[in-house]
């Protein structure tokens, strides 16, 4: 796919008309509003089943958003490039595949899904609509954590979707894996992610994180992304330079 289409990552190949930006801005929001009713609401459904096993509601919860996420994936990406996350966004961006423009406008939708979802997932669970979280989350530990979530993320994400990789269609898949997984071998818990920190502070339920310690949690997830841009760019162009064309672009342009 030629890099002004600007779809993103995931694209159905029978697919060859390009979506407005409409269109892809509503994917985004929707996308990311399930991906939140899936991590609170099967945060808030994992606390109730097993109110006394943290472990089993850390499992719960894991399978959930991992299942939900590879089918939102699935279901989203020909559209706007299932994006649901403002570092894969910003990522995208700095290998030359979108515009800032357009990159502030899927931020944008990505947020206010979120938000959205957040609430909806309180309101289904019979909860206030907006219980501001108060559960602290940091210490070096737990920053560190989602750096390397951030980072492992954003690898799996565009080298398994490189030309050359596994391809765009096994992407669904390994990003819900990852992120199964990395619920438990990262000590935050992998969030790894903006627009899902800002929403969960939404929720004083199992998947909350206070307002003080999300900023601390995004400038972890932008350093992450920083390291990750740095690291593909090497691993598979074996190039620095972030001025030039983006992984694996050419005259043809940039399969997505």
């Amino acid at each position: 796919m030629a890099n002004e289409e600007g779809r993103g990552i995931y694209i159905a190949p029978m697919d060859t008309a390009t979506p407005t930006l409409s269109r892809r801005l509503l994917a985004e929001g929707v996308g990311t509003a399930f991906l939140l009713m899936a991590v609170v609401g099967g945060g808030i459904a994992a606390q109730r089943l097993s109110p006394s096993d943290p472990g089993l509601q850390l499992l719960e919860a894991a399978v959930v958003t991992a299942f939900a996420l590879a089918m939102l994936i699935w279901s989203f990406g020909p559209i706007s490039g299932a994006h649901f996350n403002p570092c894969v966004t910003l990522m995208d961006t700095l290998m030359g595949k979108r515009s800032t423009k357009e990159a502030a406008t899927y931020v944008g939708a990505q947020v206010f899904g979120g938000i959205l979802g957040a609430i909806l997932a309180n309101i289904m669970f019979e909860l206030d609509a907006i219980t501001w979280s108060q559960t602290s989350r940091g210490g070096a530990g737990q920053l560190l954590g989602e750096v390397i979530a951030t980072l492992g993320l954003l690898m799996v994400i565009f080298l398994v979707a490189r030309p050359g990789g596994a391809g765009a269609g096994f992407v669904a898949p390994a990003v819900g894996t990852y992120i199964g997984g990395a619920y438990f071998f990262t000590s935050s818990t992998s969030f790894a992610n903006p627009a899902v920190t800002i929403a969960r502070m939404f929720s004083d339920t199992f998947a909350g994180i206070a307002p003080a310690s999300a900023p601390g949690f995004i400038i972890m997830q932008l350093g992450g992304t920083g390291v990750a841009f740095v690291l593909v760019r090497y691993l598979v162009d074996g190039d620095l330079n972030p001025l030039s064309p983006g992984i694996g672009s050419g005259e043809q342009g940039t399969s997505r």
